[in-house]
């Protein structure tokens, strides 16, 4: 659902993209646009048609303003005034740069052109994907309701209300739409999401159908509402890590080990007489190489059939970083950067080249592990407060049914489960002694337990407990129903990045060690190579002069960076989705990391070369 102007401030992208469609005239432009009415050669196809449909739509799920022919418009505008600047600049380039700008100008304009439809779709796309992580929640919650009270309606409604993020925003709207009509919303909302994911529309089936279904029938129909959703995502998690593993090895084998292995013949290839330049080096490593990865990871996330969605920090979080500071970590980065410059300038083993790769790393890898640490500090510990959740909501429903009320059995409970799950307990059962609140407010109120925790899973079960606190001694079964369903629902998150994990370990350790330990090391064998293949002091190679190392190890260096940031965030989108603050944790890390492994393989090899 498109949201109206009046409800969120104007992106700067969306102002950015609506003045440049001012400049061009339609959308009819590199084959995407026009009168989708008309006939084919008059102005518009069926396939343009389809196109700018499913880019409104892509748009609309994303809450932007703008509509596909605006964002076509611009992005053709974009690519021309890009290629004109491209040209530009190579006119003004030494003669034999220029076929080199020339061709990155208008690579670039074609390049922004595209992406006019396929940014939005793939961002929607992967935003689809981290929805989709909460599918399982979302049933669970609908048929624990359904437990309690055997009516769709309220079970639709406990679902989207008891939930965050955009499927249950989308149930929620569906809810809304239904109401005054015989409809619960929840058979429109699984069509409306089985183009995604198949299995939540036959779960939210079930859940409808066990209303009308007969009480010895009905736990049966929940059941196989929980099963279908459960099972539909680990086996379609199953099959896709089955098919990235493909893709993935032929990424990592012609995208980092054969680039890798040419550099150390690069300096001999140069002697031998191939043409082989800086500029077209720096062209390949740090330019097309990288590109190409970075189109390949995307291609496999937005196939990505679901990931778990992580806890979702808010800006307003007393421990979150201030959005409105961020110029100080940039500031922090540039001092870091040159700091770093400056300390390997001073070490007499390491040649001036090297400050260039670790001072960049300095510079982008200290700001973004020092930005988002506080978030995973957070994040960690919203994960802890749920490693025990299934025990406690066991305890707590068996009391519940037994007859005792809620309050006493999360009482007794507190000191039964483990860890920062028995401490959140203990806290909410001292805020309903001090404050005389109920359940609800003494977990998810302002001096809640569970208010600076940001943890969806956790919030589900206090809504859980506030409805046992309403419907009492019936409300037991059902919530320890509700504990073997969490515990299932961990073990799919669990199977699912076990899946995935040789695939994501491989990536993660060649971004971060193998990739720069092999690059220092060529560096450093393809100095010694391009230093033995002179003939002698005081002459000129055989046919041309080596390559020279400070340009290749920069080069090289740049490639290696490029490598730990692509390949780090592509294993950490494909283990749990492309999660800002994660992502820019352990890029930050690796970026750090493959600077340091660089300089020591250089160091290292040149020492037994």
């Amino acid at each position: 659902m498109k949201r109206t102007p009046a409800s969120r401030p104007t992106a700067t992208w969306e102002v950015v993209v609506a003045a440049l469609a001012k400049t061009w005239p339609d959308a009819d432009a590199f084959g995407v646009g026009g009168n989708t009415e008309s006939a084919p050669g008059v102005g518009g196809t069926a396939d343009s048609g389809r196109a700018l449909a499913d880019l409104d739509r892509a748009l609309a799920f994303l809450d932007s303003d703008l509509d596909a022919e605006t964002v076509v418009r611009a992005g053709n505008a974009g690519g021309v005034l890009t290629a004109l600047l491209g040209l530009a600049l190579a006119a003004l380039a030494p003669a034999p740069l220029r076929p080199m700008v020339a061709a990155s100008g208008l690579a670039a304009g074609l390049g922004i052109a595209l992406l006019r439809r396929r940014g939005p779709l793939a961002i929607a796309a992967a935003r689809r994907t981290s929805a989709l992580g909460s599918a399982p929640a979302l049933v669970g919650r609908a048929v624990l309701r359904m437990r309690i009270e055997p009516t769709s309606e309220r079970a639709a409604a406990f679902a989207a209300r008891s939930g965050a993020g955009p499927l249950a925003a989308s149930l929620g709207e569906h809810v809304r739409r239904a109401d005054g009509t015989p409809e619960s919303g929840l058979a429109a909302f699984g069509e409306a999401w089985t183009e995604w994911n198949p299995p939540l529309r036959r779960a939210a089936l079930l859940v409808e159908a066990a209303a009308d279904a007969p009480p010895g029938e009905r736990g049966r129909t929940l059941d196989r509402a929980t099963t279908a959703i459960s099972e539909g995502t680990r086996d379609r998690m199953a099959e896709f890590a089955d098919s990235v593993r493909g893709p993935t090895t032929a990424l990592y084998a012609f995208g980092v080990l054969l680039p890798l292995a040419l550099v150390a013949v690069l300096p001999a290839a140069r002697v031998a007489g191939v043409p082989v330049s800086v500029p077209v080096l720096v062209a390949v490593y740090d330019v097309v190489l990288p590109g190409a990865l970075v189109w390949a990871g995307a291609w496999l996330l937005v196939r990505r059939p679901a990931a778990f969605p992580p806890p979702d920090v808010p800006a307003s979080h007393p421990d979150a970083p201030d959005p409105e500071r961020r110029w100080l970590a940039v500031v922090g980065g540039l001092l870091a950067g040159a700091a770093t410059a400056a300390a390997v300038a001073a070490i007499p083993v390491l040649p001036g080249w090297t400050r260039w790769p670790t001072a960049a790393a300095a510079a982008v890898g200290v700001p973004l592990a020092a930005w988002y640490r506080p978030v995973k500090e957070i994040r960690d510990h919203a994960r802890a407060v749920e490693e025990n959740l299934t025990d406690a909501l066991y305890l707590v429903g068996r009391r519940v049914g037994e007859g005792r009320a809620v309050e006493a059995a999360v009482a007794d409970a507190a000191a039964e489960v483990p860890g920062e799950t028995g401490e959140v307990l203990a806290d909410a059962a001292g805020v309903q002694r001090r404050l005389r609140v109920g359940v609800r407010d003494a977990f998810l109120g302002e001096h809640g337990a569970l208010a600076d925790v940001p943890n969806p899973q956790a919030r589900s079960v206090a809504e859980l407990l506030a409805v046992a606190g309403r419907e009492g001694r019936p409300a037991g079964r059902p919530a320890v129903a509700m504990a073997d369903h969490v515990d299932d629902l961990r073990g799919v998150e669990r199977e699912a990045r076990r899946e995935l994990a040789q695939v994501t370990g491989t990536l993660r350790n060649t971004a971060a060690v193998f990739a720069p330990l092999v690059g220092g090391a060529t560096v450093a064998l393809a100095d010694s190579t391009a230093a033995k293949s002179t003939i002698s002091a005081g002459t000129t190679p055989a046919f041309g002069d080596p390559l020279p190392t400070a340009a290749l190890g920069v080069a090289v260096g740049a490639y290696v960076l490029l490598l730990a940031a692509v390949l780090t965030a592509l294993a950490t989108g494909l283990e749990r989705g492309l999660d800002r603050a994660l992502v820019g944790y352990r890029v930050g890390l690796a970026v750090l990391s493959a600077a340091a492994t660089y300089l020591a393989a250089f160091v290292a090899a040149g020492l037994v070369t």
